[in-house]
């Protein structure tokens, strides 16, 4: 019997850091190397001894995949490759090759320049490793090796996403990083075949939630945003540079168009340009109306949202902001937000999930005073709204995905125990298969049955019969 051996470093009853072991007839595989936005300290990355104590980790790995640019799926990267030692195989699509450099560049300047913390690659490192990345095509197989063979196909989710299928013999993996399983104004619906793998590993997020309409979540939004700045407020939407961002930029432009409004958006500047070149350059990755009206018109160069520049923090009147990062951690939007938050005529939308420990949960959980940095304490009066517009999937959605690709066994990653709980026994109840959830440092052993292949002709068979 073949053995599948999986051992999460990060994202075991977790969301933050993904970083998952798998043993595949006797192929290593790491899926994922990311970072955890909670942490400040050596819990920020995984926790790499657990594969050796001592040396590199190329002759323990026979490759790693990255299936997205978010930092919790690649943000220890250059620190695992530079820092730690690794010289094998890294594969990422194209626009996760091109996108990632930039991320982890802009977090580096915020943790080390701005924070003034040492223990952290430099920026020679994220070249060095993107060196090492090989990028690979939706669809197309690519031999790791004599027996290892990966394949990806699209996540939805952020530009350039992926779901990997790795396969040794008869044997296979499904992983699916982060997915969505719902198309949305900018980008497509995942899909995958029916590959039946031995085993799916699918993040779980959302494993609880079953999202309301999509329409009125956008209508409500917008109403939240135009009743704010009718009466002078000022609204802050902490998003991440690249994903939520263009889908919401869309969704405003659209509005103020409609309602010839002129109260300005504004977009924190610098990742904001280099991204939408960067949706220009792979446009392909994008849904089917924005692909077919490319030509004549390019959804990204927006009209009615402006660059923002930090001095217009302070400026009188209504506006609105996109500032990044997207859950209040660090960067511009955690300044802005220092600035607006005693003013109770303000507004902050929470549009995605927030990892515990930073600024973005703990007003979701309904602080009133905060301290900031270690140092400063700040009033919080102005409008804390939640409104989700993650692009992951929900629970129905990771159902969906169960019922499209036929596993033997699921393993439930990227997630919160409790919610996993639950998500588990509709799995086994509806799909009768067998669904683990393991923790952070938590081996799981499964047994794949292996079948022989036999030749019959024809004419024994009709004799059988």
């Amino acid at each position: 019997m073949a053995e599948i051996r999986i051992v999460p470093l990060g994202a075991g009853q977790d969301v933050g850091r993904s970083c998952i072991l798998v043993t595949l007839c006797g192929k290593n595989i790491m899926l994922d190397c990311g970072m955890h936005m909670g942490y400040n300290d050596d819990r920020r990355f995984p926790d790499f001894s657990y594969i050796t104590r001592e040396g590199g980790l190329t002759e323990h790995l026979d490759c790693v995949i990255i299936s997205h640019f978010h930092l919790d799926h690649c943000g220890a990267l250059p620190y695992m490759t530079e820092m730690v030692g690794y010289d094998g195989p890294i594969y990422m699509t194209h626009p996760t090759k091109a996108i990632c450099p930039i991320l982890l560049e802009d977090y580096r300047k915020i943790t080390v320049e701005r924070k003034g913390e040492t223990k952290f690659f430099t920026s020679e490192h994220i070249k060095m490793a993107m060196k090492k990345t090989t990028a690979v095509n939706l669809h197309q197989v690519v031999q790791v090796d004599d027996e290892l063979e990966i394949k990806a196909y699209y996540a939805g989710h952020v530009l350039g996403a992926a779901m990997f299928l790795m396969k040794v013999g008869q044997h296979s993996v499904l992983y699916t990083g982060d997915y969505n399983m719902t198309p949305d104004r900018h980008l497509g619906a995942a899909w995958v075949d029916k590959c039946r793998p031995d085993l799916l590993i699918t993040e779980s997020t959302y494993a609880t939630t079953i999202r309301d309409s999509k329409r009125c979540r956008e209508r409500d939004f917008l109403k939240k945003i135009h009743d704010c700045v009718d009466r002078g407020g000022k609204v802050l939407i902490p998003v991440f540079a690249l994903g939520r961002a263009q889908e919401l930029c869309i969704l405003l432009e659209t509005y103020w168009h409609r309602m010839n409004l002129n109260i300005p958006i504004y977009f924190s500047l610098g990742l904001t340009e280099k991204a939408n070149h960067y949706y220009k350059l792979f446009i392909a990755w994008t849904n089917q109306k924005i692909k077919k009206t490319f030509v004549q018109r390019n959804m990204f160069d927006f009209k009615y949202i402006k660059p923002f520049e930090r001095s217009y923090a302070d400026n009188p009147g209504p506006m609105v902001v996109f500032a990044t990062p997207g859950m209040l951690h660090a960067g511009l939007s955690l300044q802005v937000f220092k600035k607006w938050a005693p003013n109770e005529n303000n507004m902050v939308i929470m549009p995605g999930y927030c990892v515990a420990g930073t600024v973005g949960h703990k007003i979701l959980n309904g602080a009133k005073k905060l301290e900031i940095e270690g140092r400063q304490m700040i009033e919080i009066k102005l409008s804390v709204q939640y409104m989700s517009f993650s692009a992951h999937a929900d629970a129905k959605g990771i159902m969906q995905l169960i019922r499209q690709c036929q596993p033997k066994n699921v393993m439930l990653v990227h997630g919160e125990a409790i919610k996993m709980d639950f998500l588990k026994a509709k799995i086994k109840q509806e799909f009768g298969v067998e669904c683990y959830k393991p923790a952070n440092g938590e081996t799981v052993c499964i047994q794949c049955r292996s079948s022989i292949p036999a030749d019959v002709s024809v004419s024994f068979l009709i004799f059988e019969i």
